[in-house]
């Protein structure tokens, strides 16, 4: 079986020493995933991370540099490449008209002091994230991440 290649465009928004992340519930369990998706045709990756937290927060920003990559080779009916930017906070968006990822209840600002311990996914870009905004050390690529890796909880 031949699987495409998806790229995606996430971003990381930090305000206040919180962090940005769509938050998710399959009527089971509820998790948390940051904002961004799939790139266009003929869209840079700074324009395809700009517009979908556009669509997805009803947030404008300003992308800047790229931080992480991870990849998801297996679980999905594509191999999911996301490249992870960090973004300007500009505002709210007047008058903007969502369109929400499947089982999307909502966004909400995580503390970034506890981000290991809460449910966001991929689990790699916890620690990373954490040591991104102390001026820590942290490697950009991330490597594969697998349903059943251990969960980031140091």
């Amino acid at each position: 079986m031949i699987r495409q290649i998806r790229t995606s465009a996430k971003a990381v928004i930090i305000k206040d020493g919180k962090l940005l992340a769509i938050k998710l519930n399959d009527g089971k369990e509820e998790w948390y995933i940051l904002p961004g998706g799939g790139q266009e045709s003929e869209e840079t990756l700074p324009e395809a991370v700009e517009r979908e937290v556009r669509e997805e927060a009803g947030i404008n920003v300003k992308c800047g540099d790229l931080l992480f990559v991870i990849e998801g080779v297996h679980g999905e009916d594509f191999h999911r490449v996301d490249l992870i930017f960090s973004c300007d906070y500009l505002g709210e968006v007047t008058d903007s008209e969502l369109h929400c990822d499947t089982n999307q209840t909502g966004t909400e600002w995580l503390n970034l002091a506890e981000l290991n311990r809460l449910p966001l996914y991929p689990s790699k870009l916890r620690r990373a994230i954490m040591n991104f905004y102390e001026g820590k050390a942290y490697s950009k690529y991330l490597g594969n991440e697998e349903v059943g890796d251990p969960e980031c909880l140091e």
